[in-house]
């Protein structure tokens, strides 16, 4: 049934360019859609509800716990005048066996203040890094199951409460994080709220030789100052799989100041297949960010991922 709305699309899309759009309201919500996607009375309800409930961008990068792949890591932190002030290179493998895996660091070099003197990472940054693609020593029994491994920050405090925001800032941005001040219920993109600050695009196109989906969520023009201070996403556009609705790529900056906080992150991932596992294959990171009683971290990272192994 896809592959027949897909060759359908394919009859149309020459006319794409010169059709108008169409705002249709879905559970009292305004969604655009190109006429192609009206006209060719696509499936727009249940593919906005698909997208909605995504969970494959998290699943790719849980399938890393699963498989062997090597990867280049560039981290470098930034001084107060925009200098780098602590740098990091490393290739590294993942192995696995026997269920468990490890990592193999092949080539590393650190300036700077990276680490501290106890060896250990000395930023927040790095450290959500290495939870994303280093394995800190042995680590068995893990699988790559989505259901009942929700991010939460129940029960945590501290610096692993303020990891688990950045971990649900990363995975799931558009959604309510809880816990932080005046900000949490700001990043819901889908409740009604939401929906008075952002215009949302449904569209069709081409990526990476494959027709896909492409979801865009942007502020509205010419949102009066107060409504201005309500914004934190300022814009965020993924490509679905038009025949298996995967994450195909995400961009997304988010950026919000507040009195006790701020911050501006920038976020660019591309995914690949391995077999049937969907893995993140780059991943572009800058970040600028300030808590309350927490140092100011400015910095970015490059994850280009290869070599990969079921």
């Amino acid at each position: 049934m896809r592959a027949k709305l897909v060759l359908i699309l394919l009859l149309f899309v020459s006319y794409e360019s010169f059709a108008q759009d169409t705002t249709v309201i879905i559970d009292n919500h305004k969604i655009t859609l190109p006429e192609v996607v009206v006209r060719n009375n696509m499936e727009y309800k249940s593919i906005l509800e698909r997208i909605k409930a995504d969970t494959t961008f998290y699943k790719a990068f849980r399938n890393l716990r699963v498989i062997e792949f090597s990867s280049y890591n560039n981290i470098t932190m930034y001084d107060k005048s925009g200098n780098p002030k602590a740098t990091y290179y490393s290739k590294t493998k993942q192995h696995r066996q026997n269920g468990c895996r490890t990592t193999e660091v092949v080539e590393e070099k650190a300036t700077g203040d990276f680490y501290t003197s106890k060896g250990n990472f000395n930023y927040n940054t790095a450290e959500l890094y290495a939870s994303l693609f280093f394995a800190k020593g042995q680590v068995c029994g893990e699988d790559n199951i989505v259901k009942g491994h929700e991010f939460s920050t129940q029960g945590k405090s501290g610096i692993e409460k303020h990891k688990e925001q950045l971990k649900m800032l990363f995975f799931n941005p558009g959604r309510r994080i809880p816990g932080i001040p005046f900000i949490g219920d700001k990043l819901d993109l889908y409740d009604d709220r939401a929906h008075k600050y952002y215009d949302y695009r449904l569209d069709y196109t081409e990526y990476q030789g494959k027709y896909s989906y492409v979801f865009s969520i942007k502020p509205k023009e010419n949102l009066s100052a107060s409504k201005e201070n309500g914004i934190v996403v300022d814009a965020m556009t993924t490509w679905f799989d038009a025949t298996t609705m995967e994450v195909m790529a995400r961009n997304y900056t988010l950026s919000y100041k507040a009195g006790v906080y701020d911050f501006n992150v920038s976020m660019e991932v591309q995914m690949t297949k391995v077999g049937d596992l969907l893995v993140p294959q780059v991943l572009r990171y800058k970040g600028n960010w300030s808590v309350i009683f927490k140092k100011r971290e400015n910095g970015q990272f490059t994850a280009t991922l290869f070599d990969f192994k079921k």
